[in-house]
């Protein structure tokens, strides 16, 4: 059996009041377990020990914490067994000689990250970036291609980041947290664009449209919440789930969003059959003037008053004065174009909206 003892355990050992002392001897005697068979060869070096035996393996401890833990385990190192460990002075490489004539050059590869620094991740469309949550909330912005440099860090209230997202034009990152908070940043001036509201328990997906234009976020509320990422208003909530959710996607054209829960069932919306979603997408092909949540408002509040927010019929139907008095009130000099809008939509599902 392998053996290697605990740093406790040799500091203890090499004290000279105990080289004479037949308990110490005794305790000095005991060993910490580590590989199946003997142990060939060790090898040190400034922060890492690496062990081999006649088994295939090789293990490396640290020596940064208390009682040298195991950090890696190489499996299949060498077949036969290893008789011969070498290390660099500084860590960064050691070699390993089996007893079947293989030799292998190992590199030693630090991340500086502690566990719990790095929690959700997620890649622009390009992949030259790489974001990070963290347990603290932190967010961490990388360039992969320019020699993975960290270009931004974002700071939260500190609740666990347990999900993130970058937005296909690379302008946003999204995060959601422990304690429901949904944050919106601008990656071009490094600052908070967004705090956004709605949920009040864990978050755990957030995700951005293909346009860049909506953000959906869900977790432990049951409930998929869609918010204009340039105003950072809500605009929708998603319901159906019967637990939490844990992931969402859309579809390349945005015309669906798809999300994972616990039940093992996933469940698809379609964007076309959504009031809210369809007027979106209509409401950026207006004029640059008109506020992006004019239009989405109106319906928004005709919407609050059915069961059923995504029943087109009923909207463009008997309900159709309440949100017709709504873009009347908010629209203001883009009433025109957001009725045109709001007539074209309902159009495109066979109903005719009277003035």
């Amino acid at each position: 059996m392998g053996t290697l003892m605990s740093d406790k355990l040799m500091e203890y050992c090499r004290n000279p009041r105990h080289v004479e002392d037949e308990e110490a001897t005794r305790e000095c005697s005991s060993k910490v377990e580590t590989h199946i068979t003997d142990i060939f060869c060790i090898a040190v070096a400034t922060n890492q020990i690496i062990s081999a035996s006649g088994s295939s393996s090789l293990k490396v401890y640290s020596t940064t914490e208390p009682d040298f833990p195991l950090v890696q385990t190489l499996e299949a190192a060498h077949k036969l067994g290893c008789h011969h460990l070498a290390a660099s002075q500084d860590g960064s490489h050691f070699a390993s000689a089996g007893f079947g004539g293989d030799v292998k050059i190992w590199q030693s590869q630090e991340d500086g990250n502690k566990a719990g620094e790095v929690w959700a991740v997620a890649l622009s469309a390009d992949g030259q970036y790489l974001a990070a949550t963290s347990i603290h909330g932190r967010i961490n912005v990388w360039d992969n291609v320019g020699g993975h440099a960290k270009i931004r860090e974002f700071e939260t209230k500190g609740s666990f980041g347990m999900a993130i997202d970058l937005s296909v034009d690379g302008r946003f990152t999204a995060s959601g947290h422990e304690n429901g908070g949904v944050y919106i940043f601008n990656n071009d001036t490094g600052r908070l664009l967004h705090s956004l509201p709605g949920l009040i328990k864990p978050v755990r997906a957030v995700a951005f449209s293909p346009g860049c234009k909506l953000l959906a976020a869900a977790g432990d509320a049951k409930v998929i919440a869609l918010y204009d990422a340039a105003a950072g208003e809500q605009v929708a909530n998603l319901t159906g789930h019967g637990a939490w959710i844990f992931s969402l996607s859309w579809s390349n054209t945005g015309e669906y969003l798809l999300s994972g829960k616990q039940s093992a069932f996933l469940t698809m919306y379609a964007a076309k059959s959504t009031i809210l979603l369809t007027l979106f997408a209509a409401s950026a092909q207006l004029v640059a003037a008109l506020p992006p949540a004019c239009l989405l408002a109106a319906v928004k509040y005709a919407a609050h008053t059915e069961s059923d927010p995504a029943d087109l019929p009923t909207l463009c139907g008997s309900h159709s004065s309440q949100v017709q008095a709504e873009i009347k009130k908010l629209c203001g000099d883009n009433t025109d174009a957001a009725m045109k809008a709001y007539k074209e939509t309902c159009g495109s599902v066979g109903e005719t909206v009277c003035e």
